[in-house]
């Protein structure tokens, strides 16, 4: 089932989540006093199109309408980010009052601001203890602060995509575990043509769909942020030893430019064109969809999936990776917050519901019970997502006040460096950590 990517907030959508953000006050949770029970109609805006995604979001609605009769849910679907912003700036009675985004980076300034209600009040109401239903990772892309403004609904891991018939066909037995081995199985799985490839062993560039400078991090474990809250990229040297290694790898597999222009031969991401479907990558840095779409596209070979590599120096962390996903949220606008919340509840912490919800649409669940149960369908390649998603080490970027404004800017810095533009990567980062203190000081919200 084709699904919907979530791509890096744009410099635009965060400008103008910002502009929301500073218009936007309401109750928090704890002064929401509509009564549940009443007969009321909520509003609930997501982002999801296919036929396949919207028949999931109606079939799980409709469950819970039966458990809520008197809640009625007004759906509307294939909404972005900036027609959700645009809606709760405008308010009235067609603005949304339950949110579901795909991006996670808008969190922070959403919870910093207050355009979403707290969900805390809500969960301690209803006697949940949201550290013993959801995975640690997912709670911290969730909230910003104490505030838990959004909630995990379905979880996206991001490891390692390959084809086993090209591995086998070149005496390769077992995925990567490695970052030393990674660069050697790349190698040996590129084959070249003239100025040009037959086939890349994977695809090292930043702009290679989900092989993103973030994802790629996650696999040295840095801390983005140090005890006082300021930007730690120069000091952890985790960031340092990531990007050298992939403009190492870059460098090995031909160079920036002889890629780049490989790259621009490629089809969409979200169709059969994509290069991994064609046979033109051997490895594909993807989540928990790539295998469905591969399939469904007419792959003639057989597909396997891993974990990312680790540094050699991080094998007994092998298996970790990079996790993001969905959240729901409430606007701290609306009248019917209680009812709401009902909504909230039952979708993203009702066992049955992510379960069906996941099976559906072919995403990681985002509950520990969830992730536990047997009627959660699981293949053996999307078994490696799961196991993803549960491991100790895997980590996430972290809410910050300005949204994604500082992964952006350390997305942009890692493009530099890849191109050859950055002859100290130490004082970049030292720079972009300034950068970085200086975008989160001024989108804080006053106190």
């Amino acid at each position: 089932m084709p699904r919907t990517g979530r791509p890096m907030l744009t410099a635009a959508l965060l400008a103008a989540i910002s502009v929301l953000a500073g218009a936007c006050t309401g109750q928090g949770g704890s002064a929401a006093a509509d009564d549940p029970k009443a007969e009321v109609t909520l509003n609930f805006w997501h982002g999801w199109s296919a036929p396949g995604e919207v028949k999931a979001i109606e079939d799980n609605i409709g469950r819970f309408r039966r458990a809520h009769p008197n809640i009625k849910v007004r759906v509307t679907g294939n909404m972005t980010d900036d027609k959700i912003n645009q809606a709760l700036r405008a308010g009235g009675d067609k603005a949304p009052d339950v949110v579901s985004s795909f991006t996670t980076d808008s969190v922070g300034k959403f919870c910093d601001s207050g355009a979403f209600a707290d969900l805390n009040p809500f969960l301690a109401k209803s006697g949940i203890d949201k550290t013993k239903v959801f995975p640690k990772t997912l709670l911290e892309y969730t909230r910003f602060d104490d505030n838990q403004c959004t909630l995990p609904l379905l979880n996206d891991a991001y490891g390692l995509v390959y084809d086993k018939t090209a591995f086998a066909a070149a005496g390769i037995t077992a995925p990567p575990k490695t970052w030393s081995e990674f660069v050697e199985v790349a190698q040996k799985l590129t084959v070249t043509r003239g100025d040009t490839y037959d086939r890349l062993g994977v695809m090292p560039t930043f702009h290679g769909y989900e092989t993103t400078p973030m994802r790629l991090a996650a696999q040295w474990s840095p801390s983005w942020f140090d005890a006082r809250g300021k930007s730690n990229l120069a000091a952890d040297p985790g960031f340092a030893r990531m990007l050298t290694a992939q403009k190492d790898l870059v460098a090995k597999l031909g160079g920036y430019e002889k890629l780049e222009r490989f790259r621009s031969t490629f089809g969409d991401e979200w169709s059969a064109e994509h290069p991994f479907h064609r046979g033109r990558v051997a490895m594909q840095i993807d989540g928990e969809w790539r295998p469905a779409m591969a399939r469904e596209a007419g792959v003639k070979f057989e597909i396997g999936t891993a974990p990312l590599p680790v540094p050699d120096d991080r094998l007994a962390e092998y298996g970790k990776g990079y996790l993001s996903g969905t959240v729901m949220g409430i606007s701290a606008a609306s009248g019917k917050q209680n009812a709401a919340w009902e909504l909230v509840k039952y979708m993203t912490t009702d066992t049955d519901a992510v379960v069906d919800f996941a099976n559906a649409i072919h995403n990681v669940p985002s509950t520990l019970a969830a992730l536990e149960s047997p009627r959660l369908r699981v293949t053996p390649e999307f078994r490696t997502f799961i196991d993803i998603a549960r491991h100790p080490a895997s980590s996430t970027t972290p809410a910050q006040a300005d949204g994604g404004t500082y992964q952006l800017t350390f997305q942009e810095f890692a493009y530099r460096v890849e191109k050859g533009d950055v002859p100290d990567i130490a004082a970049g980062l030292v720079a972009t950590d300034k950068q970085i203190d200086t975008d989160i000081a001024k989108a804080k919200q006053p106190r």
